[in-house]
C-alpha cells in the first residue's frame, strides 16, 4: 500500500526547510496530512499495483506459523502449528532424537517446554545447553509436572517421554498448551492415544506394527508398506486425512548437541 504524500521531487531545500519551495496551499495540505496520520512528506512515487492473477501467485511455502518439523517430498517446509488457543494432542511413534529436535525448535519460537520423563539423563545435555532450565526448558519426573500457566503470551509444549505405557498425566493439553506423547514403538495404549490425537507422527516400525497402524488410522497400502523402510529422521505425519512424509534435517547446532538423526536410542 502506498502512503499519500505531498511535496516536490526535489525534497527539502538547501536551508533545511521541508516546504521551502512549496506554495502556501501545498504547505497547508501537507500539514493536514501529517495531523491525520498519513506519514512524512516526501517525493511522489508511482503506485505498486498487481493484477488478480499476480495476487494469487503471492503465496508462502508454509501454511501456518509454528515449529518447522522438516521438509516434505517437494522440499517445502513442513510446519507444525503447536501454539494454539485450543487443546492440541500430538502422538509421535518414533525416536527420542526427533522429539528433542521438536522441543528445541518449539523453545526457539518462544514457547516454554516442560518434559515429563522416566529417563531424565537423556535430557540433561539438552537442559544444560539451554541454561539449566532458565531458557524455556524444564525436565520433571513422571507425574511431577506442575501446572504451567500457559497463555497466548507464554504458550507451552508438554513432552511426555514416559515409555510405551505412559500413565495418566496430571498435566493435559489445554488452551495454548499442546501435549506431545512420545512412544518408542506401538504398544497396547497406542490406539487410544491415536484416537484422541489431533496429529500423529510415525517413524520406522516393524511390518506387523505397520499393518496394525494401517488398520487403526486408515492408511492406504502404499503408506503401510513404506513404514518399515523409512530412513532415520523421516516421519509420516497424519492429520485430518492429510498425509505427509517429512524429513527432519538438523542444523549444525542441533547436530552438535543431539547428533545425527536416528530412530532408536
Amino acid at each position: 500500500m502506498t502512503t499519500p504524500t505531498t511535496g516536490t521531487a526535489g525534497g527539502p531545500s538547501a536551508q533545511g526547510a521541508p516546504d521551502g519551495g512549496a506554495p502556501p496551499a501545498a504547505r497547508r495540505a501537507g500539514a493536514g496530512r501529517l495531523l491525520s496520520g498519513f506519514g512524512l512528506l516526501g517525493p511522489r512515487h508511482g503506485r505498486h499495483t498487481l493484477s488478480a492473477d499476480e495476487v494469487d501467485a503471492l503465496t508462502l511455502p508454509i501454511g501456518d506459523d509454528g515449529v518447522i518439523a522438516g521438509v516434505d517430498a517437494e522440499g517445502r517446509p513442513a510446519v507444525l502449528g503447536l501454539n494454539r488457543p485450543t487443546p492440541y494432542d500430538v502422538v509421535l511413534i518414533g525416536g527420542l532424537w526427533t522429539a528433542q529436535v521438536l522441543a528445541l525448535r518449539a523453545a526457539a519460537t518462544g514457547a516454554r517446554v516442560a518434559v515429563e520423563t522416566g529417563r531424565p539423563q537423556a535430557w540433561l545435555q539438552m537442559l544444560h545447553a539451554m541454561g539449566g532450565g532458565q531458557n524455556g526448558l524444564a525436565v520433571y519426573d513422571v507425574g511431577r509436572v506442575p501446572p504451567q500457566g500457559a497463555s497466548a503470551g507464554t504458550p507451552v509444549l508438554v513432552v511426555r517421554d514416559c515409555g510405551t505405557r505412559p500413565p495418566r498425566g496430571r498435566v493435559v493439553s489445554g488452551p495454548w498448551q499442546s501435549l506431545l506423547t512420545l512412544l518408542p514403538y506401538l504398544s497396547p495404549v497406542a490406539p487410544g492415544l491415536l484416537r484422541r490425537a489431533r496429529l500423529a507422527g510415525i517413524q520406522r516400525v516393524s511390518p506387523d506394527e505397520a499393518a496394525e497402524l494401517g488398520r487403526a488410522m486408515g492408511l492406504i497400502p502404499a503408506e503401510v508398506e513404506s513404514l518399515p523402510t523409512l530412513a532415520d529422521g523421516v516421519t509420516l505425519w497424519c492429520a485430518d486425512g492429510d498425509r505427509r512424509y517429512v524429513t527432519t534435517r538438523p542444523t549444525d547446532a542441533e547436530t552438535g548437541l543431539l547428533g545425527m538423526p536416528r530412530r532408536m536410542d
